[in-house]
């Protein structure tokens, strides 16, 4: 059986506050974990309204305090946005307060423009260049294996399970040359997805962590009583990702019936190119889509996306998806 993970991005929706996404996220964590999902992420964005997950070590320690036992880690942490120092301290704390639960997935896009850069007092494209270099020195850090001029603490010797993120080759090739499992974001990024984990799976190097290759690979899945009302659940994070695209983002939206057909062919098309990595419906529908993506790529995990406005919903649709892998 494929096993179920959760991402989520903290979304803040109109007429909400960050403090009521918090209480919304934790809700949903205590959620997956009591419907045996594997993994609780959540993702690292900064400056924009609808998405309350930027401080990512401080948002998985609210998880994990409203959990016991599911996994919580990030998908990712955008190293190029810091130093490998400061998440070994951060990810050192978080293990050292939730032991054997604590992944790290970590990413090299830093998603920012001018505007962040100087927020953060950081050259992205420099610190993105060094991508490679800092996973390593990372690793060192927690792992002890290379001989550093200082000792994270928290941090050295911490148990912490490392990811490589990514939506192109380049996240494949790194994982692969590193021993790291692999996860890729088809849910936003599919284009690259059957050249990379064929890349990922070829030139994979056994590592102290890992013996064989492990692809997980990420959906948007919304699943409801019926096709209909999946759609409807759905419209939210469409219009949110039809805005982002052009330039308009916010806070997410409530949904709204008939989306699709209101816009124009272009906005149609990008929808339905995300489309080919999601499963949107009753559980018959999704059952379906999910098994013949998992057929498609082999994943040994799907890690489900899909922002609803109505919080309860999407502790719904989880339920109702593990169901329809397990039937």
């Amino acid at each position: 059986m494929t096993r179920l993970s959760v991402l989520d991005l903290v979304p803040v929706r109109e007429g909400g506050s960050v403090s009521e996404a918090m209480q919304a996220t934790a809700a949903l964590a205590r959620a997956a974990e009591t419907f045996d999902y594997e993994r609780f992420w959540v993702a690292e964005h900064h400056a924009m309204e609808g998405i309350a997950g930027g401080a990512t070590a401080v948002v998985l320690a609210h998880v994990g305090h409203a959990t016991s036992t599911i996994r919580i880690g990030s998908g990712g942490i955008m190293l190029p946005n810091h130093t490998p120092f400061q998440i070994a301290e951060q990810f050192g704390t978080l293990e050292a307060l939730f032991p054997g639960r604590v992944d790290l997935g970590l990413g090299r896009a830093p998603g920012a423009g001018p505007e962040l850069q100087r927020a953060l007092r950081k050259n992205l494209q420099h610190a993105a260049e060094m991508f490679p270099q800092d996973v390593q020195e990372l690793r060192a850090l927690i792992t002890g294996d290379v001989d550093l001029p200082i000792i994270a603490t928290p941090g050295l010797g911490a148990r912490i399970e490392f990811w490589m993120l990514g939506s192109s080759l380049f996240g494949a090739q790194l994982a692969a040359r590193l021993g790291l499992p692999y996860a890729f974001a088809a849910h936003f990024a599919p284009d690259h997805l059957d050249a990379a984990l064929a890349l990922y799976r070829r030139d994979f190097v056994p590592s102290e962590q890992l013996d064989c290759p492990h692809v997980m690979v990420a959906m948007n899945v919304f699943a409801a009583a019926t096709d209909a009302e999946a759609e409807l659940l759905a419209s939210s994070q469409q219009q949110s990702f039809v805005r982002l695209r052009t330039g308009q983002p916010g806070k997410l939206p409530p949904p709204i019936a008939g989306y699709r057909d209101t816009l124009p062919p272009m906005a149609q098309a990008m929808l339905d190119h995300l489309g080919q990595a999601a499963a949107v419906g009753s559980v018959a529908t999704v059952r379906r889509k999910i098994a013949d993506f998992v057929a498609r790529t082999a994943a040994d995990e799907i890690i489900v996306a899909g922002a609803t406005y109505d919080p309860e919903l999407r502790i719904r649709s989880l339920e109702l998806t593990m169901d329809a892998v397990n039937g």
